[in-house]
């Protein structure tokens, strides 16, 4: 597959995607996007492009949005019951979790020892 931004080859495990958009590691850091689903400065700095660009919507990948809707209807699952249920590898789950948790839509929590994936009540 090919980075829609500099079209330079790049494999299914370093690709990532962003509003449908299928960028390389550099070129989603050159968009202003960080890799990591866990980064507070991330989140920050994306949730405010979030409102500039989108006044607050954020557009999620059909992918991302079934992700979203399973996470809400469980209440909590952890990532192999993500991956499991819709065929994702550890590195395609971070992948589809960047958006939802830069976005803040999705969080981890840990509760008894286990981390579980839960979403975020959005705001009016």
């Amino acid at each position: 597959m090919k980075c829609s931004r500099c079209n330079r080859e790049i494999s299914e495990s370093e690709a990532y995607v962003h509003k449908g958009k299928v960028y390389c590691e550099d070129c989603l850091m050159d968009i202003g996007l960080s890799t990591s689903e866990c980064d507070p400065w991330s989140s920050y700095v994306d949730t405010r492009t979030l409102e500039r660009e989108l006044k607050g919507k954020v557009e999620l990948t059909d992918t991302e949005k079934k992700i979203y809707e399973f996470i809400k209807s469980k209440g909590k699952v952890t990532r192999q019951d993500v991956m499991k249920k819709f065929s994702l590898s550890d590195e395609g789950l971070k992948a589809q979790l960047i958006t939802l948790m830069h976005s803040e839509m999705v969080k981890e929590r840990s509760e008894a020892g286990k981390q579980y994936l839960t979403t975020i009540p959005v705001s009016q």
